[in-house]
């Protein structure tokens, strides 16, 4: 039997149709070639396609900041975008004005709330005097201020009942006011449309409600009002007996205020790192940068994803493809609850979270980053004799001292990263103050630095 094939193909011999096929036959055998032709091209296409993904996420870092409410991811994100989006950052400035004079009011009147009930804790009166009953009248336009702020800002009340608790060793003051938030982190170019609407329009032809020229002139007016409620001694000592939880922020706005209620006041990159503006979505920023090694382009993607528990859900579907994750631990509140849950302990939620992160399998893989951030406020609560041990049984018997503190709480994050972990993995810690930009300027670039370094590891051994 004689075989009809090209002997300069070695593989013909073997395709070759056999001298007795049938047209049936030939039919079947052609059928199943272009069926085997099919899929060969079929995966030929998957590999090209699986091979142009892994290399397009070798070429992407994607970070997320995690961490409960109120830790200080959204100022670190503000940091990033001054370190690494410099020009954006300069452009989106002046938009904080209004973030910033809400900051600033807000804070006014939850005084001026509590001037209306002058009673302590303790059952005692505060000695409030007419004076100070004929600045909270005098200061009551900024009700209406807040009011007209928060529509401009696009802001939603978002109410926080918060219970004190009886238990004298574990106590946080409830906040004066509801929490608010934007709906969207895209409210910069809202507030920039309504300033250019107040400027272009005639005063006689504004429309009712919120208008940024009129609200600054207002609190421009109330800006020696402010300086005296806020330096008076009896104030001081009222916001101090009562416990009266105001922003992290709200000292460093007051003790400003003239500055910020002048006319012209323009933003500094202090004031928008303190301005606090809670938004329900999340929060994205891109940068890109050069690889030294190569000339190709990082792309990098930081994703600030919410803290409330409300918010968490929202977590996981950004789990995928993780490079690095830089959860931020609020070291300063080991004496506070969750404004969501007057139950938990404010640093045990951090602990929890924490545990949770590093137990994940989906992040199994990825580079973990923590900020045990706030230390100066720790300083400032230790400075005032708060007792560590009082709030956090396992502390025991260590001396009551910042570095003490910090050095204890390393130990234990990293521990719990060792034990929880899926596989082995280093975990960097570093001790932080989020608002302070040339200390977070410097780890933020050692904190990139390192991811790079990691990512292109794992790229290379892919």
């Amino acid at each position: 039997m004689v075989f009809n094939y090209d002997a300069s193909d070695p593989l013909a011999v073997i395709t070759a149709a056999p001298p007795s096929e049938t047209p049936e036959q030939k039919a079947a055998r052609e059928e199943r070639e272009a069926e085997s032709r099919r899929i060969s091209n079929q995966i030929d296409e998957e590999l090209r396609l699986h091979k142009a993904d892994l290399k397009k996420h070798e070429q992407m870092v994607k970070i997320l900041l995690l961490g409960q409410s109120e830790s200080g991811k959204s100022t670190t994100l503000k940091n990033f975008r001054m370190q690494f989006a410099a020009e954006n950052w300069a452009k989106e400035r002046a938009s904080w004005r209004t973030v910033i004079q809400l900051n600033l009011v807000r804070s006014v009147n939850a005084i001026l709330d509590a001037v209306k009930h002058p009673d302590a804790d303790d059952g005692s009166k505060i000695p409030l005097t007419e004076k100070h009953q004929l600045l909270a009248i005098r200061l009551s336009p900024l009700r209406r201020v807040e009011e007209d702020l928060k529509r401009l800002l696009g802001a939603a009340a978002n109410p926080v009942e918060v219970a004190v608790p009886s238990s004298p060793t574990r106590t946080v003051s409830p906040r004066p006011s509801a929490e608010f938030y934007v709906r969207s982190w895209e409210w910069q170019s809202f507030v920039e449309a309504s300033q250019n609407r107040s400027e272009n329009s005639h005063p006689r032809t504004r429309h009712e409600g919120a208008n940024s020229i009129d609200i600054s002139e207002i609190i421009a007016r109330c800006s020696e009002d402010i300086r005296e409620l806020w330096e008076d001694d009896i104030i001081q000592d009222m916001v101090k007996r009562r416990g009266l939880r105001l922003e992290d922020s709200a000292t460093f706005f007051l003790n400003a205020s003239e500055r910020i209620a002048a006319r012209d006041y323009h933003p500094g990159d202090d004031d928008v790192l303190r301005a606090r503006l809670l938004c329900r979505n999340i929060v994205p920023l891109s940068w890109t940068s050069n690889l030294a090694s190569d000339g190709k382009t990082l792309t990098w993607k930081l994703y600030d994803v919410g803290g409330s528990r409300t918010q968490r859900q929202a977590w996981l579907p950004y789990f995928e493809q993780v490079t690095a994750i830089i959860f931020l631990a609020p070291i300063s509140c080991f004496d506070e609850r969750l404004a969501e849950d007057p139950r938990v302990n404010r640093l045990e939620d951090s602990f929890i979270l924490w545990k949770a992160i590093c137990s994940s399998q989906l992040l199994k893989s990825t580079t973990m980053i923590i900020f045990l951030n706030k230390i100066d406020l720790l300083a400032k609560k230790i400075a005032n004799g708060v007792m560590v041990r009082q709030f956090l049984p396992s502390y025991a018997d260590r001396p009551n001292e910042t570095k003490a503190v910090v050095k204890y709480l390393k130990t234990k994050f990293r521990d719990t990263a060792r034990n929880y972990s899926p596989e082995p993995r280093t975990c960097h810690i570093y001790a932080t103050t989020v608002v302070d930009t040339h200390e977070t300027a410097q780890i933020l670039v050692s904190v990139r630095d390192g991811i790079m370094r990691e990512h292109l590891k794992k790229a290379t051994l892919m």
